[in-house]
Formats: C-alpha cells, sequence, structure tokens
C-alpha cells in the first residue's frame, strides 16, 4: 500500500505516465469536461472538496512548470488569482473560451466540488532533473 501522497489510486497512475509538458487540469463543479477526456470526480457537495486544497495536494505530488488560467479570473475571483500567483510558478492567462478547448488535450480532468467563478487551472507537468 502506498505510504504518501496521492492515495487515489486513478490519479496516482495517471500521474506516474505523465511526461514533460503533459496537462492535466483541476476545475470547479461547473467547468465542461469534453467526451473522450478522462475525469476524476472528487466533488461531494457544493464547495467539497475545495479547488485550493486539491491543488496544494496535486503540487505536493506532482512536478508542474507552468499554469494556465483563464484570464477572466482576475475580474470575477481576484482572490484566487492571488493565490495562483503566491505559488510562485509560471502563469499563462488565456480566454476561458480557449482555456475550455485546451481541456480536451489534458490527460486527465480532477472534478472538484469547488462553486467560484473560474476555479479552474491547467497545470503542465515538469521535469524532476
Amino acid at each position: 500500500m502506498k505510504k504518501e501522497g496521492i492515495l487515489n489510486r486513478d490519479l496516482a497512475g495517471i500521474f506516474a505516465k505523465l511526461g514533460h509538458t503533459d496537462h492535466i487540469v483541476i476545475a470547479d463543479c461547473g467547468l465542461p469536461i469534453p467526451d473522450g477526456v478522462k475525469c476524476v470526480d472528487l466533488s461531494l457537495k457544493k464547495g467539497e472538496p475545495p479547488f485550493l486544497h486539491v491543488l496544494h495536494t496535486v503540487l505536493a505530488d506532482l512536478e508542474v512548470e507552468k499554469m494556465v488560467v483563464a484570464r477572466e479570473i482576475s475580474e470575477h475571483n481576484p482572490g484566487l488569482e492571488e493565490e495562483l500567483i503566491a505559488l510562485g510558478k509560471e502563469m499563462n492567462y488565456i480566454d476561458h473560451e480557449s482555456f475550455k478547448i485546451q481541456v480536451q488535450k489534458a490527460k486527465v480532468v480532477i472534478r472538484t466540488g469547488e462553486v467560484t467563478p473560474y476555479a479552474n487551472v491547467i497545470l503542465q507537468s515538469g521535469v524532476i532533473f
């Protein structure tokens, strides 16, 4: 049995297969998930689990070199934007419609119970060397 890190067997398996520049998405409960993209749905009820809790847990287990967010976050969820900036990762902004198109290329979408606007991020896998 795994001792530390992500215990969810689906996520642990997907993370083990990621290569440099592969994408995963952490999403609020409202982001449309395209057909054909694997979804690990962690949502239990409104707000549970929260987006930031899932993000911090994933970042502790996965090497991430870049984040992509919808530029609308600046107007509609500036508090979350500040939290993301504080992580110190390179952050790229694209419009929300382009964000939804990029989700189609993700290896997995992790759906949270988050109910605040634009609480979605694409994480680009880095390398550990």
